[in-house]
C-alpha cells in the first residue's frame, strides 16, 4: 500500500486540503445563515444551488479540458472557488449566496473531474482499487476535519471563510508541482433515464431518492443544528458524526454486500436509516442520542450510495456501464437538488426537528420501493455479481465509471482465484 500511495499522495494532500476548506463552507454557511436570520426555506435554496452547479460542471469540465488543458482548468477553477469562499461573509444575501453556491458546486464538480482523471491516469489494473480507496478516504477526512476547525473562530465574522479560502488555494500546490499532464477526459455520454429505468429500477428510483438524504444531511444539517439551538462545537461534531459514521461503517456494509442479496441489504439499510432518523426526532435535546443518530444516519448514506451503483452494474454489461455510471450521477444530483427544498420547507413550517422526518420518509421510500422489486424480478446469483468499492456521493463520474471498470475486473480476478489486491483494502 505504502509503495502504491508513493506516487499519488501530493495529489491526496491536495484533496485532503480542498475538502478542509469545502467542508467548512458547507457548515459555515448553516452557520453564518442562522446569524444573519435567513429563513430554513431560504437556506434551502442556498443549499440546492451547489448541486445545480455541481452537476453543471459535471457536464462542462471534459470539454473545458479539451480546449486548455488539465492544468489549466484545474487552476482556474481553484482560483473562482477560492473568491467565492471568501464573498460569502461580505454580500450576505440569500440570493447572492445562491449564485456564489452555484459558482462553488460548478467547481467543485470540475476539480473532482480533473483530480480522478489524473489518478486514474496514475493508477494501474494492480493498484486502481487501492488508489481509489485511499482517495475516497482522504475526501472523508476532509470534511470531518473541516468541522474541528470551525470551532477554531466565529462564524460571525470572515476570519473562519477565509480559512477556508486559504486552505482551498494552498491546495492546488502540491496537486500542481507534482502531476504529470494526463490524456484528455473521455466520459461516456449518460444513459438517458428512461433506459437507465428498464435496466435497474431500484438502482435509479433508488438512487434519486438517496440524493435527496444526502444534501439534506450535508446541507442542511449545519441549518438544522441552528434552529435547534445546538453551539458552535456541538453543530460541528454533529456534521462530523454524519461523515464518521459514513467512514466506519462503509467496509462492514461492503463486505455484507458481496454475501447477499443486494436488494435484501438495501432494504435493510435504509429501515436502519429510518430508525437512526427516529432516534433523532425523539431525542429532544439529548445531545447523546442527537449524535447516535448524525453517526448512524451517515453510516447508513454513504455506503447506500455504492450499493446502488454495484446492484445496477450487476445488470450491465461491461461495455454499457460507462453510460449508466454518467446517468446515475445525473440522476442523483437531481435527487440533491430536491432534496433540501422540501425538507427547508418542512423545517420552515413545523421546525428544526422536521429534518428528521423528512429524511426517514425518503429511507421508508427506499426501502419500500426495494420489498416491491424483489417481487419483480429474481434475484442474480452472488456467482455473477461484481465487486463493492466504496465510492463516495461526491465522486464525479470519472471515479464513479473506474470503480465500475475495477470492480468488473476484481470479481473476475476473484472468481480466477488470481487477485492481486487485498480485499480489506478495497471492501472487496
Amino acid at each position: 500500500m505504502t509503495k502504491v500511495l508513493s506516487g499519488v499522495w501530493p495529489l491526496l494532500l491536495g484533496i485532503l486540503l480542498i475538502m478542509l476548506g469545502n467542508g467548512m463552507h458547507f457548515t459555515l454557511i448553516g452557520l453564518r445563515g442562522g446569524i444573519e436570520g435567513f429563513s430554513a426555506a431560504s437556506l434551502a435554496i442556498v443549499t440546492s444551488g451547489y448541486f445545480v452547479g455541481f452537476l453543471s460542471g459535471a457536464r462542462l469540465t471534459p470539454i473545458m479540458i479539451k480546449r486548455v488543458g488539465h492544468v489549466r482548468v484545474f487552476a482556474a477553477l481553484g482560483s473562482f472557488m477560492s473568491a467565492g469562499l471568501i464573498t460569502f461573509p461580505l454580500l450576505t444575501d440569500p440570493w447572492v449566496w445562491t449564485l456564489l453556491r452555484i459558482l462553488i458546486g460548478f467547481c467543485m464538480s470540475g476539480i473532482y473531474v480533473t483530480a480522478e482523471s489524473w489518478l486514474n491516469y496514475s493508477a494501474t489494473n494492480n493498484t486502481r482499487g487501492k488508489v481509489l480507496s485511499a482517495y475516497m478516504i482522504a475526501q472523508t477526512l476532509g470534511i470531518i476535519g473541516a468541522q474541528g476547525l470551525l470551532t477554531l473562530g466565529d462564524a460571525g465574522t470572515s476570519a473562519l471563510f477565509i480559512v477556508a479560502s486559504i486552505l482551498v488555494s494552498v491546495s492546488f500546490a502540491p496537486i500542481l508541482l507534482s502531476v504529470t499532464p494526463a490524456p484528455v477526459v473521455e466520459m461516456a455520454r449518460p444513459m438517458r433515464l428512461r433506459e437507465l429505468l428498464a435496466t435497474s429500477p431500484l438502482g435509479t428510483v433508488g438512487i434519486f431518492l438517496l440524493g435527496s438524504i444526502y444534501a439534506t444531511q450535508a446541507g442542511m444539517g449545519a441549518v438544522f443544528g441552528t434552529q435547534a439551538e445546538l453551539t458552535t462545537g456541538q453543530i460541528a461534531l454533529f456534521i462530523a458524526m454524519l461523515f464518521a459514521g459514513a467512514l466506519v461503517l462503509q467496509y462492514p456494509i461492503g463486505w455484507l454486500s458481496d454475501r447477499m442479496d443486494r436488494r435484501k441489504l438495501i432494504f435493510l439499510i435504509a429501515l436502519m436509516g429510518t430508525s437512526s432518523c427516529t432516534l433523532g426526532w425523539l431525542s429532544e435535546g439529548n445531545l447523546q442520542q442527537l449524535m447516535i443518530a448524525a453517526f448512524l444516519a451517515g453510516g447508513m448514506t454513504t455506503p447506500l450510495y455504492a450499493l446502488f451503483l454495484a446492484y445496477t452494474n450487476d445488470a450491465l454489461s461491461v461495455e454499457d456501464m460507462p453510460a449508466a455510471s454518467g446517468g446515475l450521477v445525473f440522476t442523483f444530483g437531481l435527487g440533491a437538488i430536491t432534496g433540501p427544498l422540501i425538507t427547508g420547507w418542512g423545517m420552515q413550517h413545523f421546525g428544526a426537528f422536521a429534518f428528521w422526518p423528512v429524511l426517514g420518509a425518503t429511507f421508508i421510500a427506499i426501502a419500500l420501493f426495494a420489498v416491491y422489486r424483489m417481487t419483480q424480478r429474481a434475484s442474480i446469483p452472488l456467482a455473477e455479481t461484481e465487486s463493492y468499492l466504496g465510492v463516495l456521493p461526491t465522486a464525479s463520474p470519472v471515479a464513479v465509471e473506474a470503480a465500475g471498470v475495477w470492480a468488473v475486473e476484481h470479481a473476475e480476478a476473484e472468481r480466477d482465484g488470481t487477485s492481486d489486491e487485498a480485499p480489506e483494502h478495497e471492501h472487496k
